[in-house]
């Protein structure tokens, strides 16, 4: 198998392109851009379009949108403050997050909303970062009163609509009791976002700028943020949702 001056094998690449390239021709997607890292070599792949039926091709700069892989981005945040000893894991949150003092836990998972015990313990920094602070999304529990209540107070994201600002955010969080006890059930989606709060009120920065000042402007990672500009938007594609249908 012949390798290349880079540490990759040729052979393996063609193999890489072609399983890329199956997934483009089907029409499924319209184009992508795909890397590979090895021993500190990096190998881009770049296939198709940045929309259905041709148009601008996909490029090594093409800007995506990165929904759930933000989540690390946020815990590698927090842990700037943790190395500060801004925070600690066991901290209790009350100070920053006042809203998700005194917390209530729901019964059973499908109780109405004033079905409650008191939590048996405050909610730590530390069940914040693990995503077990008592809320989240369960789509095992849909329909449920308390998963309903969620996406009617706009806490998860749903496009277009727009998420809350953080303090509003924050007080309609508030209102809702807990599906667990503090500590005892990962839980996903809501926790995440309630980092990047738990950031910015500990660092008196908006979660934007503190993101770009600590994390993104020294990594070089100069296309990374929470909006695209004008003279950049022609590199950012198509986005596209499943049909309901």
């Amino acid at each position: 198998m012949a390798i290349g001056r880079n540490g990759f094998s040729e052979q393996g690449l063609r193999r890489l392109r072609e399983v890329l390239a199956r997934h483009v021709d089907s029409g499924k997607i319209p184009g992508l851009v795909a890397l590979v890292s090895r021993g500190g070599q990096t190998h881009v792949e770049t296939l198709g379009t940045m929309q259905h039926g041709g148009g601008a091709p996909m490029q090594r700069d093409t800007i995506f949108r990165m929904a759930s892989t933000s989540k690390p981005v946020s815990i590698a945040a927090a842990m700037v403050l943790l190395d500060e000893c801004r925070l600690r894991l066991d901290d209790v949150i009350d100070p920053w997050l006042p809203e998700l003092a005194g917390r209530q836990v729901l019964k059973r998972i499908d109780s109405p909303l004033d079905d409650t015990v008191p939590a048996h313990r405050p909610i730590t920094v530390r069940d914040v970062l693990t995503s077990t602070f008592g809320l989240g999304m369960d789509m095992t529990a849909l329909g449920t009163p308390i998963l309903n209540a969620i996406f009617e107070r706009g806490l998860t994201p749903n496009l277009p609509t727009e998420v809350p600002e953080q303090d509003e955010w924050m007080r309609r969080l508030g209102e809702l009791p807990l599906m667990h006890q503090p500590g005892e059930q990962w839980q996903y989606q809501i926790s995440s976002d309630l980092v990047g709060v738990l950031v910015s009120r500990v660092s008196g920065q908006s979660f934007e700028e503190f993101l770009r000042e600590r994390i993104f402007e020294p990594l070089g990672m100069t296309d990374t943020g929470f909006h695209v500009p004008a003279e950049k938007i022609d590199r950012l594609p198509t986005l596209y949702a499943p049909d309901p249908q």
